[in-house]
């Protein structure tokens, strides 16, 4: 019989009974006209839904307020709705690309016949504002796939993503005023709801990330719950184009690309490189320290070990294509671990051995669509300062608390405070759901025992195992994808590892996949980013700068350019021009140290010392203590 009531289980365990059929809005005023009034959407069962939704009887719901986190991406959801409505109202013939939530904000993909125009943008941000004061709420409407057919039969793009649908999927519509959209949901009461939003630029995007498929103008935007929280974002927006590091990197003569060279392709200049060799020099010292070795592998290997490995099944997408030779298909290597495991595997190890911790600054290649470079953050290729440790199941725990101890000293040295994220099993991944339990709460416990906090990144894990993802935030509070640990039962597995144990019989390794600082390339172009080029003295491609007043002193500033360089110190000298230019010629290029040289240096030793920053202009000083400044700040790695 059919019950005439629906039960909601709420988060405190009561259980409220309301009619059948009610919905997540109706429970919201039952429990009180406040909570109905902030009430924003719902998470039942664990999924976000709108108030319109009337779930079943028996399950557990939890309103959702502006204060909840979840609550804003169905903010910023209903925000590029919004927007379509807007591009639609002025651009009746634009097709209808896909509009999520993204993490800083939302986007809308358009068919239009010309790119939009900051003009178009401002045009369509003042017909939001119009709809938004309309306040057009949200309608939810299940249909047919027949009925959806016929709703967009002017949509190609649309009918597309609809006939890609199972057959048993729901379908619903969403519609507010004259807009309607193809959409799982779930979305705000109404447009009212959205006060506080800015569209940001508009950029070409190719369909589904195809560059094969047609181009599509994507507008990005955001929106938040309260003023203040967007002008900070703004701000914020802002002073991350200060420190664009495709610009500084230009500005700096650090890196560049070139379309003859192929996209998402590096190219490191010299003074790009000094600063990757410091860091490169820093890591390998730590890591001897540390109880590695290095080892070095092809950048090309026989397609058969990726067989193997199981990237061809689990990561073919992201590898180019094969190489024949003799017969014999080559690969480009996406990643270093295979490499490393036929070095485990070219002798007998025993116990006795274990753990062994091989280390490599491997270049490594991996397609990534056009549409989603970006200068030395998201690159084809780059190198990655790889390592893998091979141990026995009774060492794992150790060997990640030693992994622990050696991402927090890397990191300090630059200055990155940092969160955890612990990835769990993504959908395709190799082994059984008892293997990644099993190394899933092994890291859990680690971070538990040594009191870090965490958070959970539902099937977030490499597809070989679970893994620990360090955010680095930087200057200006974003975060970048730093470190991560990685906890492999499945590639010993697979390529059949083995050592002696004390019991004379053979037994299985377990591998740590780890890099401290992933993609040098990406390291890199955050730390640009992170110092507004501005490095602290021991990355500094020059460290010091020397200026004579006019040329009469230029012997004098060159025996200081060698007294300086004697020492392992990077220093230059400039002639140039007049003293003003240099002088601001030597800010523009964030120097750390400018020292001028006159008759009055060069009668008494000194040196006048101009460092980058301070609010005093100059500081007087002995040479050789000025030298013996330098040296301390550059070995003890100070950051500004």
């Amino acid at each position: 019989m059919k019950s005439h009531t629906t039960a909601f289980t709420l988060p405190d365990g009561s259980v409220r009974e309301l009619p059948a059929g009610s919905s997540l809005l109706d429970l919201a005023q039952a429990i009180g006209p406040g909570l109905a009034k902030a009430a924003v959407a719902a998470v039942v069962g664990g999924e976000v839904r709108d108030l319109m939704y009337a779930p079943e009887d028996g399950v557990s719901v939890r309103i959702l307020t502006e204060k909840d986190p979840e609550a804003l991406a169905v903010l910023r959801h209903s925000a590029a709705h919004v927007l379509a409505t807007a591009v639609r109202e002025l651009h009746p013939g634009a097709a209808i690309g896909f509009g999520p939530a993204i993490e800083d904000g939302f986007y809308y993909d358009f068919g239009v016949d010309a790119p939009f125009t900051p003009e178009d943008l401002a045009a369509f941000e003042e017909m939001m504002r119009g709809v938004v004061e309309a306040d057009m709420p949200f309608e939810r409407r299940r249909v047919t796939r027949e009925e959806a057919q016929e709703l967009f039969a002017g949509d190609p793009l649309k009918l597309e993503r609809l006939a890609e649908l199972a057959d048993d999927e729901e379908i619903t519509v969403y519609k507010n005023g004259p807009f309607m959209d193809l959409c799982r949901g779930p979305h705000v009461p109404g447009t009212g709801r959205l006060k506080h939003f800015k569209l940001l630029h508009t950029a070409g995007a190719y369909w589904r990330g195809d560059e094969r498929r047609q181009m599509l103008q994507r507008i990005y935007g955001t929106a938040f719950w309260r003023e203040a929280d967007l002008g900070d974002h703004l701000h914020q927006l802002e002073e991350a184009k200060k420190r664009d590091h495709r610009v500084l990197g230009k500005e700096l003569d650090l890196f560049s690309t070139d379309q003859l060279l192929g996209q998402g392709l590096i190219l490191w200049h010299p003074k790009g490189a000094v600063v990757r060799m410091e860091i490169e020099n820093f890591e390998r010292d730590l890591i001897l320290r540390h109880g590695y070795e290095v080892v070095y592998t092809p950048h090309v290997m026989s397609e058969k070990l990726f067989e193997i490995s199981g990237h061809l099944e689990n990561f073919a997408e992201n590898m180019f294509g094969a190489i024949e030779v003799d017969e014999v298909r080559y690969r480009p290597k996406p990643m270093n671990c295979p490499g490393h495991i036929l070095i485990y595997q070219s002798q007998q190890r025993s116990y006795r051995d274990l753990p062994i911790r091989l280390a490599e600054f491997g270049a490594v290649y991996r397609y990534e669509r056009s549409g989603v470079l970006h200068g030395m953050l998201r690159a084809r290729g780059f190198t990655q300062d790889d390592a893998h440790v091979f141990c026995t199941s009774d060492q794992v725990s150790g060997e990640v608390e030693r992994l622990l101890d050696l991402v927090d000293e890397m990191l300090r040295a630059f200055g990155y405070p940092y969160t955890i994220e612990l990835a769990t099993r993504p959908a395709k991944a190799l082994g059984s759901e008892d293997v990644w339990n099993e190394a899933i709460v092994t890291l859990r416990d680690v971070l538990e025992r040594r009191g870090l906090g965490y958070r959970v990144a539902e099937a977030g894990g490499a597809f070989y195992g679970p893994k620990l993802d360090f955010k680095l935030i930087d200057a200006i509070g974003r975060s970048w994808q730093g470190p991560t640990v990685q906890l492999d039962f499945n590639l010993p597995e697979c390529f059949g590892l083995e050592y002696i144990g004390e019991d004379n019989d053979k037994h299985r390794p377990v591998m740590l996949h780890r890099v401290l600082v992933g993609s040098m390339e990406r390291f890199v172009g955050g730390l640009i980013e992170h110092f507004a080029g501005a490095f602290p003295l021991w990355l500094a491609p020059e460290q010091v700068r020397v200026l004579p007043i006019s040329e009469q002193w230029s012997t004098s500033a060159r025996e200081v350019v060698a007294q300086l360089r004697e020492s392992g110190i990077r220093a230059g000298i400039d002639e140039r021009d007049t003293l003003s230019y240099r002088i601001r010629d030597g800010e523009l290029h964030k120097v750390p140290y400018m020292v001028v040289v006159g008759e009055k240096e060069e009668a008494a030793g000194t040196v006048a010392v101009r460092r980058r920053g301070a609010k005093k202009k100059q500081q007087v000083m002995l040479r050789e203590d000025f030298l013996a400044q330098v040296l301390e700040e550059v070995g003890s790695k100070l950051l500004d």
